[in-house]
């Protein structure tokens, strides 16, 4: 058994009373949500804190989001305005992460807020992220534990390919049930702001605030994490909206009319199932990425429900990159 394997536990009272410890000595933790796979860290420990961005190899301008167990903690430490305390109460727990002002005397590590004076804040919908922070009693910064701009893990095997020996302890809980980041939303201005669309759909947000949220302001200075340009991305080049493939590609298809002839075939959803196809996506790619393919074919997905985070997750995957990236490899 590697050392990465080690770390590697299956998430039950002992495992998750042994990641509290380490949690509360200022250690990291990765461990399960609903979304994603989180890399955690006492959110209030500046050190703490700093280990999450020098593992990840992380820009430190790119916020970090707090996870809580419930809404009354996250607002012992930010702001909640008419408009948090209905979204909180109909979405939570839940993949929604709403950027609020942080509370005058937030104990959480500025690190978190990369010196904005918001805090993005969560509360999982999964049971043994709830274990977890209720043993570690405060706020985790959490965000996806793998290398920044590279693939989301949604199993804990794909968290000890990305990290190596960086974190303390993995625990195991399967596969993530939604696959998908969380929605995140700014409520610091006049009118509600979709900053990243992900697990919860445009749709619902919609419904619960009685108004269409707006587009996230071109330039403004990062409140929220994942909307770097070039992000969630593997290896292989990426091509788009295809309908067709060539025999050296992999084809990342969705829906029953999938073109024949590429070199290797994954499908989101035979039925076309948006639920199902975000729960695939990372991993999804992660195979294909390991396959040694000259580049990845990627099939439309509807631009609607879940369709558009997968959309979005596909076009940053799929962005330019820097000439260095690579670097952000596991060494």
């Amino acid at each position: 058994m590697t050392a990465e394997a080690a770390r590697v536990r299956e998430a039950n009272s002992e495992t998750i009373a042994k990641a509290a410890t380490l949690l509360q000595a200022g250690g990291l933790v990765a461990f399960p949500t609903e979304t994603v796979y989180g890399l955690g860290a006492d959110a209030g420990d500046d050190r703490a804190v700093a280990k999450i961005f020098a593992a990840k190899a992380r820009p430190r301008f790119n916020p970090l989001i707090a996870h809580f167990p419930d809404a009354e903690a996250a607002a012992t430490e930010t702001l909640f305005d008419v408009r948090a305390e209905r979204l909180a109460a109909a979405c939570w727990p839940g993949p929604l992460t709403l950027v609020l002002p942080r509370r005058p005397g937030c104990r959480i590590s500025s690190l978190c807020s990369a010196g904005l004076e918001t805090q993005a804040v969560r509360v999982p919908d999964q049971r043994i992220a709830q274990d977890l922070l209720r043993a570690v009693a405060r706020p985790l910064a959490a965000p996806s534990a793998n290398r920044s701009g590279r693939i989301s893990p949604t199993t804990a095997q794909a968290v000890a390919d990305e990290l190596d020996g960086a974190v303390d302890l993995i625990l195991d809980g399967g596969p993530c049930r939604v696959g998908l980041e969380s929605s995140v939303l700014d409520l610091t201005g006049e009118r509600p702001r979709l900053l990243r669309p992900g697990g919860l759909p445009l749709e619902r947000l919609a419904d619960v605030l009685g108004e269409l949220p707006e587009a996230p302001k071109a330039g403004a200075p990062f409140a929220s994490p994942g909307l770097l340009e070039s992000h969630y991305a593997p290896d292989t080049e990426m091509r788009l909206d295809v309908g067709e493939a060539a025999p050296d590609e992999g084809l990342l298809a969705f829906g029953p009319a999938v073109p024949s002839g590429a070199a290797m075939t994954l499908n989101l959803s035979p039925n076309g199932d948006l639920t199902e196809a975000a729960a695939n996506l990372f991993a999804y790619l992660r195979r294909l990425d390991a396959a040694g393919l000259q580049s990845i074919a990627v099939m439309p997905i509807p631009d609607r429900g879940l369709g558009r985070a997968i959309r979005d997750r596909l076009r940053r995957a799929a962005a330019p990159r820097p000439e260095d990236r690579r670097l952000d490899r596991p060494l």
